[in-house]
């Protein structure tokens, strides 16, 4: 598999390319703010034509390009429904001092197409199947998205949910602690240790190196599962 990666905008969110290889069709993770050119140019670096863009959640510094890199390919946005309401209003996923930061005023819309994400739902694009984990926590509509099954070949695209000794934070809008360890717990820690971890923010690491050492995940093999709600 092909990985490409760098970080995007003020809060370096990372961007990431996925294809079966070089001159393949390709998949974009996490388009943010100042994407478009760096994705243009690793599309013809790698001869790479993308077919989706896979949003981990929808704050602005991981979707604020996602609008002009689909349009522009004629491609559809993937995103939890939770977090579909941030592609066209990103404030609301943000704290008052952020948008302060950016005088009060973010402007986005949807893109042409836009399809919705559930957990367990395996999406096959590019060549490549991709697992989708629902992550609530860090927002409501986070996601994970999992590739690979063979030992020394899975990885996981973790947004912010996980980075390298640490986890995203819980304290913005539509964020929830109590949901972002029941997270960890059910969907990060249950992973292979081999599994190299792509976060939204940071360096890479892999599941067993944060099993070892994250001091968020310490402890949360024995926390109670919570309650199910409904029938």
């Amino acid at each position: 598999m092909l990985v490409v990666g760098f970080p995007t905008g003020a809060l370096q969110a990372n961007c990431y390319l996925l294809a079966a290889g070089e001159g393949e069709a390709c998949v974009v993770v996490d388009p943010g703010q100042d994407a478009v050119e760096p994705i243009a140019d690793a599309l013809r670096k790698h001869r790479l034509s993308p077919v989706a863009v896979l949003l981990t959640h929808g704050h602005f510094d991981h979707a604020f390009s996602v609008t002009p890199v689909c349009d522009g390919n004629d491609v559809p946005a993937w995103i939890h429904p939770d977090d579909r309401g941030m592609l066209s209003d990103p404030l609301r996923g943000v704290s008052a001092e952020t948008a302060a930061f950016f005088g009060g005023r973010l402007e986005m819309r949807e893109p042409s197409e836009v399809r919705e994400l559930s957990d367990g739902v395996t999406l096959d694009l590019a060549g490549l199947q991709l697992l989708v984990d629902h992550t609530p926590g860090h927002t409501g509509g986070s996601v994970m998205f999992r590739a690979g099954t063979e030992e020394g070949g899975r990885l996981v695209l973790s947004g912010d949910t996980l980075f390298a000794g640490s986890i995203g934070r819980t304290d913005l809008p539509g964020g929830d602690h109590s949901a972002m360890l029941d997270s960890l717990r059910d969907k990060v820690l249950t992973l292979p240790d081999d599994t190299v971890v792509l976060p939204g923010h940071g360096g890479t690491t892999t599941i067993g190196r944060e099993r070892a050492g994250n001091p968020f995940l310490l402890g949360l093999d024995d926390r109670p599962s919570a309650p199910r709600r409904g029938m």
